[in-house]
């Protein structure tokens, strides 16, 4: 019997716009919304989606992507790659400067790189660590000089993977602390104005930007908008200008698409191929149990969230890699059918029996913010279906920073959270699951805890191999092992969706969507 699904998507209805915090200012200002406030702006540290949006204006990388996937110059003007593949050299763009007025140097480079995001962040930590050195070879020069090939080393070098943080800034501090991971200093074309708690972020037009022409616009306000209903009215009324991925919530969509003075479009990510997962710590039983993890994937009907929750937009998930990504490999998958008379059959084979009240275990799921969206329904549904299995869930519900915190220190039994492949597996899927990357105290990362040498083995063989039908034995293994271990539950691959006013005209410059920032976007009269 399917769980009861009356009620899901109950407190749906559109409920009277509350005024926004502050007036939404015009002209050639762009007004943007935000479900929940960051925890942090140190953009390493929370390499969240509100934090590369906001920061992806304010911190720059040596690299953008162009429409066709090829490496364009930003930081770097240039670079050049020995036959070998080992030694990269990049030439900085001369004139630069951060936004208190010290000269950006190839110090910044190796710092950011070498020692900072190395650190603190997950997804540009597999190309770093295979660096036998990185050096400046003079102050707008720098060298880096691989242990192996890396075949995914460019890539890791955009602007949502690897941002170039100030090291005059940032050297001899506690980088986690530092009173700059609220007031962020850059080289981009914003410089960051206010930060008014709870109404809006505001970020304004560096007049000193490197790239002559730019930016267009003068204020961007990024706004706090924390419930579905909030986020369509402002949208629909014209106070906030753009709503970026997952702002709004997909129950509305339709109502949106047919709106003439707005544009619908997932023109932008096509290079960032996330999915939508549910996290379990492994570190604490039954979620230690593999057959645990198989039984709650058969506990869920994973059709049922695309179509009803998220409304069709999406589809299945049956890979750790996004089926539009290099490397997936669809005949190697173990698929997991909703079938919740399987699911019952593996936890009594556990031992999971039924105790007081038909409850085999009980746990918590905390909830990753979203103001009600998908997420919280999704969050919703697991509990229904669990319930059905004999599990009882207790919802936990978080802010940006407590989230970011507790998963981050693996104080959680079972999240929901999504993931984003950023062009390669060596990016954006080795991360949560090699256990190199099972550090305390850094979100988006192996938080679960899992641990298999053959994977590792496998990741590190895959992002080296030369020839890309090795890497791509490699990876069809490794599939084949993760989805059989369910290292994390894969629910659906996520269609991300901008909706924009018609008055705003470049919004995105490259395949990685808003990640890149505003500073090509202008702004005509009223739509």
């Amino acid at each position: 019997m399917r769980p009861d699904r009356r009620g899901m998507l109950a407190g749906m209805a559109t409920v009277p716009f509350l005024a926004m915090h502050a007036q939404a200012a015009r002209g050639n200002v762009l007004n943007a919304m935000m479900p929940a406030e960051p925890g942090t702006l140190c953009y390493p540290l929370m390499n969240t989606r509100v934090v590369q949006e906001i920061c992806g204006n304010i911190q720059e990388s040596l690299l953008l992507l162009d429409w066709n996937f090829k490496p364009q110059p930003n930081l770097a003007r240039s670079f050049t790659v020995t036959p070998d593949g080992l030694v990269y050299v990049f030439h900085l763009q001369p004139g630069v400067r951060w936004h208190d007025g010290h000269p950006f140097t190839a110090r910044d480079v190796v710092f950011s790189c070498d020692r900072m995001l190395r650190a603190l962040n997950p997804r540009s930590r597999n190309a770093f660590n295979n660096c036998q050195s990185i050096r400046a070879l003079d102050a707008l020069t720098v060298e880096f000089r691989l242990k192996q090939p890396f075949n995914a080393f460019i890539m890791s070098l955009m602007a949502s993977n690897a941002p170039i943080m100030a090291a005059h800034i940032y050297e001899g501090s506690d980088w986690r602390t530092n009173p700059a991971n609220f007031r962020p200093v850059g080289t981009g074309p914003f410089k960051f104005a206010r930060w008014e708690r709870g109404q809006y972020i505001r970020l304004t037009r560096n007049p000193d930007y490197w790239r002559a022409g730019y930016p267009k616009i003068d204020d961007i306000y990024f706004r706090v908008c924390p419930t579905p209903e909030q986020r369509m009215v402002a949208l629909e009324t014209g106070a906030v200008d753009i709503a970026l991925a997952d702002d709004i919530d997909t129950v509305v969509s339709s109502r949106l698409r047919a709106n003439p003075h707005i544009v619908a479009s997932t023109h932008g990510y096509e290079g960032v191929g996330e999915i939508a997962v549910f996290e379990m710590n492994q570190r604490r039983w039954p979620f230690s149990d593999r057959r645990f993890r198989q039984a709650f994937m058969h506990a869920l009907d994973r059709d049922f969230i695309v179509k009803a929750i998220n409304f069709g937009q999406g589809k299945v998930a049956s890979s750790p890699i996004p089926s539009s990504a290099p490397y997936y490999d669809p005949k190697v998958l173990t698929r997991y059918p909703y079938d919740p008379a399987k699911a019952r059959a593996m936890l009594d084979e556990m031992g999971l029996k039924k105790g007081r009240g038909g409850v085999r275990h009980r746990f918590s799921f905390l909830m990753i913010p979203d103001g009600g969206g998908v997420q919280t329904r999704g969050a919703q549904y697991a509990r229904q279906a669990a319930s059905e299995v004999g599990l009882d869930i207790e919802l936990q519900s978080s802010d940006w920073a407590s989230f970011a915190y507790r998963t981050g220190n693996w104080d959680f039994d079972m999240d929901n959270n999504s993931y984003g492949e950023y062009g390669d597996p060596a990016i954006g899927t080795s991360r949560f699951y090699v256990s190199s990357n099972i550090r305390k105290g850094v979100p988006q990362s192996n938080i679960q805890g899992y641990r298999n040498k053959e994977v590792d083995m496998l990741f590190a063989s895959a992002s080296t191999a030369i020839d890309p039908k090795e890497a791509q034995g490699h990876y069809s293994r490794l599939q084949q092992i993760l989805t059989e271990d369910v290292a994390m539950l894969w629910i659906f691959e996520r269609d991300p969706m901008l909706y924009y006013n018609k008055r705003v005209h470049d919004l995105v410059s490259g395949p990685n969507g808003p990640t890149d920032g505003f500073g090509r976007t202008w702004l005509s009269g009223q739509a």
